[in-house]
């Protein structure tokens, strides 16, 4: 799920601020500790051989994240894709893999046990 900025619901607009807030964005029910990731990522990196061997060979964690810059294509298991850009807000559920598009840096929040599982996997796939 993505949401570009102008699409989340002004709450609160006074002189100098506005509030935005986008309701129901996913859930971290069943989760414990969350952690906060920066990544900067480059154009053409694809996270399929590095999630190989995972269950259905995708990231079982979720994110909710904004993009600071760039373009990122996200595919599940069922091949449906979806493109977050520069200034969307994004929910990635459990089961996807990444492309980038053009030279990306994103905040996201994730489960910190599940994403440092998927962060090793990841790790001992590039020492291999």
């Amino acid at each position: 799920m993505k949401v570009a900025k102008d699409d989340v619901d002004v709450r609160i607009q006074i002189p100098g601020a506005t509030l935005r807030q986008r309701r129901g964005f996913g859930t971290v029910k069943g989760y414990d500790r969350i952690g906060g990731e920066y990544f900067s990522l480059s154009a053409g990196v694809d996270t399929a051989p590095l999630f190989a061997g995972l269950e259905g060979d995708l990231c079982q964690c979720p994110h909710w994240g904004y993009v600071l810059k760039g373009a990122i294509t996200t595919t599940d298991a069922h091949g449906a894709r979806e493109t977050v850009k520069s200034g969307d807000l994004f929910y990635w559920p459990p089961g996807h893999n990444v492309h980038v598009d053009a030279d990306a840096d994103i905040i996201m929040f994730s489960p910190e046990h599940e994403h440092t599982e998927v962060l090793d996997h990841m790790k001992g796939r590039l020492q291999a």
